[in-house]
């Protein structure tokens, strides 16, 4: 599937956190044989409706990503981020050039799918904006002072997930005009009042934040005939999309 009304697309690809919880950088931990960051990139780069790929590092490791890039012959454009998720993704967003949708992705989930692109771009077009998300499977508590003081109604519950599909503009006025931290970017653009779709993401698509984490990932990836996102180096690009060409 295109993009909606085959608008044209980009991806940002959010990199630039720190990985405190695991104690090294997770984005360069192996998983089947690969960085982790490689799979995500490797799924945009298949995606015939993403035209443009913006992938947002820390400062050291632009350089890093680059050579990544270099190795997987994906054409992508690689910028420093901020010091908040949401200064990373204004970064990613000034780097684009004329596009009408952002499909906003962590890279620490390495199990995007192009399913998962191709559904949120369809979800988007009723309102503009729409997230992966999955039903909450546990009970939620609400907890103060190591008590507990109600419990959640666990039908309306929905645990959020990127890919977070937006059209541009709308994504970047909620940039402007919203100055509060956030932990996604639906979050500011249900700030402004616009309306944000949920479609059904994946439960394999989590963020990895720990060892035991990347081991679980490592068995998805083993358990696929056809891993969730290959990167295919040694293939000759197909037109029109973001492997780059041989000089």
């Amino acid at each position: 599937m295109s993009a909606p009304g085959r608008e044209r697309a980009a991806g940002i690809l959010l990199g630039a956190g720190a990985s405190a919880r695991m104690g090294v950088d997770k984005l360069w931990a192996d998983l089947g044989g690969r960085p982790l960051l490689a799979w995500p990139i490797a799924t945009f780069a298949a995606c015939d409706c993403i035209q443009e790929l913006v992938i947002v590092a820390s400062t050291p490791n632009v350089n890093r990503v680059e050579r990544l890039l270099s190795d997987l012959r994906v054409r992508a454009r690689v910028v420093p981020g901020g010091e908040r998720r949401r200064d990373s993704v204004r970064a990613g967003l000034e780097a684009l050039g004329d596009v009408e949708w952002v499909v906003v992705h962590d890279a620490a989930r390495p199990l995007l799918t192009r399913a998962l692109v191709t559904d949120g771009l369809e979800a988007a077009r009723a309102t503009g904006a729409a997230i992966a998300a999955v039903p909450a499977v546990d009970t939620i508590k609400t907890v103060r002072d190591g008590e507990v003081v109600g419990t959640l109604a666990r039908e309306t519950l929905w645990a959020a997930q990127t890919p977070q599909v937006f059209r541009f503009e709308l994504l970047l006025e909620a940039h402007r005009a919203v100055s509060d931290d956030v932990t996604d970017d639906a979050a500011l653009v249900e700030a402004i009042g616009a309306r944000v779709r949920v479609y059904m993401g994946a439960y394999a698509n989590i963020n990895f934040p720990s060892p035991v984490d990347l081991q679980l990932a490592a068995l998805l990836v083993s358990e696929n005939e056809r891993p969730l996102a290959e990167p295919v180096a040694s293939e000759a690009p197909a037109a029109g999309d973001r492997r780059a060409e041989d000089a």
